[in-house]
């Protein structure tokens, strides 16, 4: 099985490597690719979209050169290709109307701002993976050790009931 994806997407360097750490536990079960840009990031996940490789998380910036964070996450959303991917914005510079067109328009699933705590950033990232794997179907056998364990018992049964 290949490794599923987490996008990490900030256009300061010394950003992606404190992200990079904080995920460094993840990466014996997922691959964390680092972006400078939303349009680095279009490239690679086209990539891996041809190659049939599943992105379950994608961590952006919001205030970055060129296209922003949100706008990128909001075109993201309305890609079939990605429907099961989790999206976290990590931003020191967002303002309220921000925050609402991320809740809204890109259908976010979480929020932290900059500094971000790492035992918070890290019990997200945990929940978001145990969503994206009970949703999209993907066997989670292998990735367990790096699940939210209270998660997948809620996502288990809510899953259940839709039977």
């Amino acid at each position: 099985m290949k490794k599923p994806k987490i996008i990490c997407i900030d256009d300061q360097r010394e950003v992606l490597a404190a992200i990079k750490k904080d995920l460094d536990m993840f990466t014996p079960a997922f691959n964390v690719v680092d972006c400078e840009s939303a349009a680095e990031a279009d490239e690679i996940l086209n990539d891996f979209a041809d190659e049939k490789e599943e992105v379950a998380v994608i961590i952006c910036d919001h205030i970055m050169p060129g296209e922003n964070g949100i706008d990128f996450l909001t075109r993201l959303n309305k890609d079939q290709r990605f429907l099961y991917t989790k999206k976290f914005i990590l931003t020191g510079l967002a303002n309220h109307s921000d925050t609402i067109q991320a809740i809204n328009e890109a259908e976010i699933n979480a929020y932290l701002e900059k500094p971000w705590d790492k035992e918070e950033f890290v019990s997200i990232v945990k929940k978001l993976l145990t969503r994206f794997v009970v949703e999209s179907g993907m066997d989670s056998d292998e990735l367990v050790a790096y699940l939210d364990q209270a998660t997948l018992d809620r996502e288990i049964k809510r899953k259940k009931h839709q039977w």
